[in-house]
């Protein structure tokens, strides 16, 4: 059922944002924006956890869960060390991400021997 539960959701998800993308004039860059601080905006009001529990990866791998485990971070780090939490909580949490992200797309980049368009 975790499997479903995740399906349908990251499903839902995807959908909503691609009838967003074709119903509006918004570049694709700003609706990436909008759904990192719509996903750290939930993850502050205590929504966006138990959205999370329940679909699993289906609402943590899509950009609101980026912007879940930034506002995550930013409220652990404030907890411990005040306001200087709140300039590198979020870099603390999302380290791992990007990092990962960074490194495999490099890797990519020299198997497949990517050149630039004419």
């Amino acid at each position: 059922m975790d499997y479903i539960n995740a399906f349908w959701v990251g499903g839902l998800i995807c959908a909503l944002v691609q009838i967003l993308l074709e119903k509006t004039k918004l570049m694709p860059g700003r609706v990436m924006v909008i759904l990192v601080v719509t996903g750290a905006l939930l993850g502050a009001l205590g929504i966006y956890g138990p959205i999370q529990d329940y679909a699993g990866a289906g609402a943590s791998v899509p950009l609101l869960g980026f912007g879940n485990v930034l506002w995550e971070g930013m409220r652990e780090a404030i907890d411990k060390e005040g306001l200087i939490g709140l300039f590198k909580g979020g870099f603390t949490a999302s380290a791992a991400g990007i990092s990962a992200a960074l490194i495999f797309s490099y890797l990519a980049s020299l198997i497949c021997q990517p050149k630039m368009k004419k």
